[in-house]
This record gives C-alpha cells, sequence and structure tokens, in this order.
C-alpha cells in the first residue's frame, strides 16, 4: 500500500516541478517573445505562413478568429474523411484494410478533428499505417493546437489584450511546442521499448500450432502526441494497456507527465499574462487540492476491492479485474483520475472495471472540466467558474461586478452561462433518450446502477471531449455512432464560440483602476468561495445522475447484495 502511494506522490510532485517552467516557456512563445527554438522555428514558419496564404498576421477580432478557426477545421475534417474513405487504394496499408460504414467514419472523422478521440473500433484491425499517421495522427497536432489557441486568445481576452491571429496562434502551438515536446517523448518511448515501424505484422505459430498475428506499427510518435495533445485514442483497441503502446513503469510515468503537462501549466501561463502569480498559484493549489482529493477516493476504493469478492473468499485483496499488472491498483487509479481530468482519455486500464469511487472521479472530472480541463479550453472554462463567483458575489455585496478592472456585464453573463449549460444539455438529453430504450438503443450489457453510468459515461466522454468509456455498450451502432456524433461537435463548437466572443467583449472594455471597494479575485477567501461554486453547480447539474449510478452503486456492493 504505502509504495503504490508513494508512486503517486512522486509522480505528482514532478509535475509540480515541471508547471512554472512550461509554463512560463508557453507564455514567452505566445507574447511573441524570444525563445530558444527562434533560430530553427522562424524560417519554417515562415514558409508555413506563405504556402498557407497567411499574409496578413495582424490580431483578429473575435468573429474573426472564429471564422478562421471554423474553416480551417472544415478543411481538414473533408480532406481526413477522404483519406479515411480511400484507405484501401493508398500506400501503407500492408493488410489491405478496406472502408468502415459511413456513421462509423464519420464519428471517428469528428472526433479526432474535435481533440475527442472517442473510438468505436479498433485501431489495428481497422486502419492503415498511413490512416493512422497522416489521417489520424495530423488532426491529433491540430485539434490539440486548436485548443491550446482558443484557451491563450481568452486569457489574452480576459487580461485586456487583443485575441491575437489564429493563424499564427495555431502554427506556433504545432511547432514550438507539442512537435518538439513530442519528439522528445517519442526518443523517450522508443528507448524505453515502444515500437516505431511501418513493417508488417508478426506472424507467429503458437505452441497449439495456430498462426497468430501480432500488429505492430509507428506507436511510439502516435503514443506521445496522443498523451501530450489530449487525444487519448489508442492505436491498439487496448490503448495504453497494451505492452506496445505502454510496456512498462518508466513509460508509464512519461505517459502521465506529458498527459498532465500542458493543462497544469497553462494556469501558469495566465499568470505571466496577467502578471499575477499569486492568483496563479491560488488557483493551481485549488485545483490541485480537488485533484488529490479524486485520486484518494479513487485509490482507496481500488486498495479495498470488490467486497463481494473479498467476503467470498475471505481474504483482503485490491480490486485487480481490468487491471495491468504491470501498473497495479495505484498507477491504474492515479491514471484513470488524470486522464479524465485533463480530457485526455487514454486509459491504462479498462474504467468498466473501476470500483463506485472511481467511476464517480471520472465522471464527476469530465462534469466539471476544469480539473485540469482540455488542451487550453480546459483553462477557459476556469475562469468562466472565475467570472460566475465574481458575478455572484457582486451581487451579494450590491457592487457592479468586475474581473480584472473590466466590468462583468449581461453579455458576458449569457455567454460563460452558455458554455456551462451546453455540456449538461449534451450529457443528459440523449443520455435520458438511450435509457429510455435500453435494449434498441443504448444496447447495455450490465442492467441496474452500472448500466446507468455505462450510458452517461458515454455521453459525457463525447461532450467534454475526452474519449474515454465503460466499454460495455453496443456502441458500434448507428445510434451511437449518430448521437455521440452530435454530442462531440455541439460540446466542441458552441462553448469555443462563446468563449472567444465572451474574450472579445472583454478586450474591447475599458480598465478602470482598483479602488477600495474592487473585489480582489488573487485572496485566498475568494479563491475558496469559486471552489464551492463549482462544486456547488457541479452536485446540483449532476448529482441525480451520479446518485443513481456509482453512488447507488458503491452502496449495494457495501451492503452485499
Amino acid at each position: 500500500m504505502g509504495q503504490g502511494f508513494l508512486q503517486i506522490g512522486l509522480t505528482l510532485c514532478i509535475v509540480v516541478f515541471i508547471t512554472p517552467i512550461l509554463g512560463k516557456y508557453i507564455a514567452r512563445v505566445f507574447l511573441g517573445e524570444r525563445t530558444i527554438l527562434d533560430p530553427v522555428m522562424n524560417p519554417i514558419e515562415s514558409i508555413i505562413y506563405i504556402l498557407g496564404g497567411v499574409g496578413n498576421k495582424n490580431d483578429m477580432t473575435g468573429w474573426r478568429y472564429i471564422r478562421a478557426l471554423l474553416c480551417t477545421n472544415l478543411v481538414m475534417g473533408g480532406i481526413v474523411y477522404a483519406l479515411l474513405y480511400y484507405q484501401k487504394f493508398l500506400p501503407g496499408n500492408p493488410n489491405q484494410l478496406g472502408r468502415m460504414r459511413w456513421d462509423l467514419l464519420l464519428h471517428t472523422t469528428i472526433s479526432f478533428l474535435t481533440n475527442t478521440d472517442q473510438q468505436h473500433y479498433a485501431g489495428e484491425n481497422t486502419f492503415s499505417y498511413f490512416s493512422q499517421t497522416s489521417a489520424l495522427g495530423f488532426l491529433m497536432f491540430t485539434s490539440a493546437a486548436i485548443g491550446l489557441a482558443v484557451g491563450i486568445a481568452f486569457i489574452r481576452g480576459l487580461t485586456g489584450r487583443k485575441l491575437g491571429n489564429f493563424y499564427v496562434d495555431f502554427t506556433r502551438g504545432i511547432t514550438r511546442i507539442l512537435l518538439p515536446l513530442s519528439i522528445i517523448g517519442a526518443i523517450a518511448l522508443i528507448i524505453c521499448g515502444v515500437p516505431q515501424t511501418l513493417a508488417k505484422p508478426i506472424v507467429l505459430e503458437t505452441l497449439e500450432g495456430k498462426i497468430q498475428y501480432i500488429a505492430r506499427g509507428p506507436v511510439a510518435s502516435w503514443e506521445m502526441i496522443k498523451m501530450l495533445g489530449e487525444n487519448g485514442g489508442g492505436f491498439f483497441a487496448a490503448n495504453s494497456a497494451h505492452p506496445f503502446e505502454n510496456p512498462n513503469g518508466a513509460s508509464n510515468l512519461i505517459e502521465i507527465i506529458a498527459m498532465l503537462a500542458i493543462p497544469t501549466s497553462l494556469i501558469y501561463t495566465y499568470g505571466v499574462f496577467a502578471n499575477n502569480l499569486k492568483q496563479t498559484w491560488l488557483l493551481f493549489s485549488m485545483v490541485f487540492i480537488i485533484f488529490v482529493t479524486l485520486i484518494g477516493f479513487t485509490a482507496m476504493g481500488e486498495l479495498a476491492g470488490n467486497p463481494l469478492i473479498n467476503n467470498a473468499l475471505r481474504l483482503e485483496s485490491p480490486n485487480l479485474e481490468g487491471k495491468e499488472i504491470r501498473f497495479d491498483w495505484a498507477q491504474t487509479a492515479l491514471w484513470a483520475v488524470a486522464t479524465t481530468a485533463t480530457m485526455c482519455g487514454a486509459v491504462n486500464g479498462m474504467h468498466d472495471s473501476l470500483m463506485p469511487n472511481g467511476t464517480f472521479s471520472s465522471l464527476f472530472n469530465m462534469f466539471l472540466q476544469i480539473i485540469w480541463g482540455g488542451q487550453g479550453i480546459g483553462t477557459a472554462y476556469l475562469f468562466i467558474y472565475l467570472i460566475i463567483t465574481v458575478f455572484l458575489t457582486g451581487l451579494m455585496v450590491g457592487r457592479t461586478p468586475e474581473i480584472f478592472g473590466r466590468k462583468i456585464e449581461k453579455t458576458e453573463i449569457v455567454l460563460a452561462s452558455l458554455v456551462l449549460l451546453i455540456h449538461p444539455a449534451m450529457v443528459l438529453i440523449p443520455s435520458a433518450i438511450a435509457l429510455a430504450y435500453p435494449i434498441s438503443l443504448a444496447g447495455i450489457s450490465n442492467p441496474g446502477f452500472h448500466g446507468i453510468s455505462q450510458v452517461v459515461y458515454e455521453y459525457a466522454s463525447a461532450a467534454a471531449n475526452n474519449g474515454s468509456g465503460l466499454e460495455g455498450l453496443n456502441d458500434g451502432s448507428l445510434w451511437w455512432n449518430l448521437s455521440t456524433t452530435a454530442s462531440i461537435f455541439v460540446g466542441r463548437y458552441i462553448p469555443i464560440i462563446a468563449l472567444l466572443l465572451l474574450a472579445d467583449s472583454m478586450s474591447k472594455k475599458q480598465a478602470s483602476p482598483p479602488t477600495r471597494g474592487t473585489l480582489k479575485t488573487d485572496s485566498l477567501l475568494f479563491t475558496t468561495i469559486t471552489a464551492g461554486v463549482i462544486l456547488i453547480l457541479g452536485i446540483l447539474t449532476f448529482l441525480p445522475v451520479l446518485a443513481l449510478g456509482p453512488i447507488a452503486e458503491g452502496f449495494k456492493l457495501a451492503s452485499g447484495s
């Protein structure tokens, strides 16, 4: 037990150490300051701008930034859909794999385009090397860069700056952050034993005299951007529980750190932009405390094990169902909370086998989306809650709400409310429809409380752009492909539009100097109130489904029935 919690503690210490270093570097990149990569990347970026027809690199308004983002997504989505549709005729297909059904192809394209990477297929049996790398791998870079660009644009607007230029932010996010870190990380994974090859699957004869095919491919490069970009899609069906994606403890540590690095660092990046590191560490500490609490809650559930099994066998054993013995209960619990907190969605064990504690923590993370949240956008969501808290506290003391010297008015509250309300709508409404038809639509394999969790988890994962799942559903059907595609699409683009419009509105407001009556947002008291608002809003919105799912399942197990 002690060793498991020590591993968790050391991993978190490394993440905290990295946060200010990477956060400051990201700030320098997007503030246009000099970085160590300038001599190499400046010429490359100039060529990219010329080839892309980006002659004007001036700051954009909110709607121009949105149009540029949506047009870029539309073009990329169309190209990738075509590449996947015609993969049979393209190179890099040693297994001669054909095309998938149109609904599954649409779901896969939208899923990877939006940084969700929810998979209703087995990667090694569905897509060629070319499709995995040149199509889906391409989207794993671009979708992460788009989320990062939105997060930075939001921070700029919130701190009184112009939003910037989408094409510049998008390019620099890839060339200065995602690509260099992915190259370094992929090399580290290769050293750990992750394969990186274009060779055909290995053909072996088993002891029984049968033929076995062992799939392989360019896994290391895929794995690193999957984790670093909060993508989460697996090269293999077993995802990071597969020994070729995550062979040992060293690779597991690297991948967890990669998963957490950028989302945790972006809070520090905000502090550099706002020149307010005190508030940075207060917000970081608030999120970190919730994060550690959920890890401890999940880990204790996995360590205690299943009471029905332990009582029947008269022993005390951790819950090892669905675990890779390479990582055991502690690293699986840490990973499960981290992957749903960061909206990565990768798994190193089967979430359907988690104890109710783990299911609760995973759902709670995806409901709130701010612990630590998705690539860039999670940081923006955190400040949406900050704006709501300022508004509520301003009403209580009878003052016009202000944040960073700028008034929060009707426009900002409407847009902030839209961001917070669209997510539960895209989770609860389709969940209710699916649960009304548990066999024909939902394809639930586990009756009772766990079946409810399976359905709600699938839509929460889709709407939060997470992509993981409790894999007990018949989720390859027409209903699941189309309904989750709708949740993915709306859950991604409506909040992005609202966030950018809110940031644009804030950037145009005239800042007023602080007075004795100005509410300070960089105090321990205000941060505590913010945490309360976050938890209350999350509980009020999603408590019924949590009560009917993991909470009820936990009580049922505890009662021994």
